[in-house]
């Protein structure tokens, strides 16, 4: 679902893959590379694939590169798998940013973050404050957020276990049944194809 030509022709041009393009020149041995040169590269070197992947993860774009079908233009045989169609690609999208790694992701960014402006706040409020004669509370209280954002962090890491495995068997799924439909005449894979992304134009 993931069109390796727009893939290439956004790594050549657009700034927000220069670190995967400097893989590209280095794998490349040179500092010009083609459209048809990335191409080959990201067909030899998955790494560079799932580089760019994670960008758009982290920037919320998707890398599923196809439209909805046109459900009122398709025969009334068809239609059924069509929004089944639909609907895997609309809950695809919206958990796609599960496929990262948890220790990627921006939710322990975010925890990391809330701890270390808690243990600011206690050496604040011991130190600068002069509250020394709390100081046995206010770390009891700064060992209870520890204890709060690893039980939720667990919790996160979990959700994201769960969704990663969804998205990948829905992911099989959705494209079985985009194959079928082809087969069937229902449909043709290139006309769903999303060629270029609109949040970069």
């Amino acid at each position: 679902m993931t069109y390796l030509e727009r893939v290439a022709q956004e790594i050549g041009t657009i700034g927000l893959y220069d670190l995967v393009l400097q893989d590209v020149h280095k794998i490349a041995k040179k500092t010009r590379v083609t459209k048809d040169e990335i191409l080959e590269i990201i067909k030899k070197e998955p790494q560079i694939l799932e580089d760019y992947k994670q960008i758009n993860i982290e920037y919320n774009l998707s890398n599923i590169h196809l439209r909805d079908i046109e459900i009122d233009s398709l025969k009334q045989e068809c239609k059924k798998e069509a929004k089944e169609i639909n609907s895997n690609l609309a809950h695809l999208r919206e958990i796609e940013k599960y496929t990262l790694d948890f220790e990627q992701s921006s939710t322990l960014v975010i925890i990391f973050s809330i701890e270390f402006f808690v243990l600011f706040s206690v050496q604040y409020f011991i130190v600068l404050l002069d509250l020394k004669e709390w100081q046995i509370l206010i770390y009891s209280i700064f060992a209870t957020s520890i204890a709060i954002a690893w039980w939720y962090a667990k919790k996160e890491q979990k959700k994201y276990e769960v969704n990663s495995k969804i998205f990948y068997e829905k992911y099989e799924k959705t494209l079985e049944l985009i194959e079928q439909l082809e087969k069937r005449g229902c449909i043709k894979k290139s006309d769903l194809i999303i060629e270029e992304c609109e949040e970069h134009v």
